[in-house]
């Protein structure tokens, strides 16, 4: 019977390792989104207080999904998943929009993060090239979404920080 081979079996010992822990930086990442996107939710006043909430607790479970796929390819590549969480800064700037801002900032370094992913597997894994394929294509996507919140009615031209 023919040995079925197993996700990063294509990939040495050196790669799987570089691809862990780019998976828990991944994993790190998303799970301080959990924590910044609950607590922008519990921080916004105002009109707009009930569509904003439901979009932030959106991104908050969106960002648990994603670490948890992340540790998921973790133990598939044999590795232990983190149990860090990514930078968490209190900005004590709750406008809504300055935590947009600082949304755009932290899918912007998550979005760094699966690009770093991707480099680092890119020909020897099509599992983690497909998941980090994926995942930009989400990000972006959402950093758009991001970027035309932060613009004024009318505003075509995208948002510069």
């Amino acid at each position: 019977m023919a040995r079925i081979p197993t996700a990063g079996a294509a990939m040495d010992d050196a790669k799987t390792r570089s691809a862990i822990e780019a998976l828990n930086h991944i994993m790190e990442i998303e799970l301080s989104g959990v924590v910044k996107y609950t607590h922008y939710s519990l921080m916004v006043y105002g009109y707009n207080r009930i569509p904003v909430v439901s979009w932030l607790k959106g991104n908050a479970e969106e960002s648990l999904a994603h670490a948890h796929k992340a540790g998921e390819l973790v133990t598939l590549l044999g590795g232990h998943p983190s149990l860090k969480i990514g930078a968490l800064l209190e900005t004590e700037q709750h406008d809504i929009g300055d935590i947009l801002r600082e949304s755009l900032a932290h899918e912007t370094g998550a979005l760094a993060a699966y690009y770093a992913l991707l480099k680092a597997v890119e020909g020897d894994s099509v599992l983690l090239e497909e998941y980090a394929r994926e995942m930009i294509v989400n990000e972006e996507l959402h950093l758009d979404e991001v970027n035309k919140m932060l613009r004024r009615p009318g505003d075509t031209a995208p948002f510069k920080v």
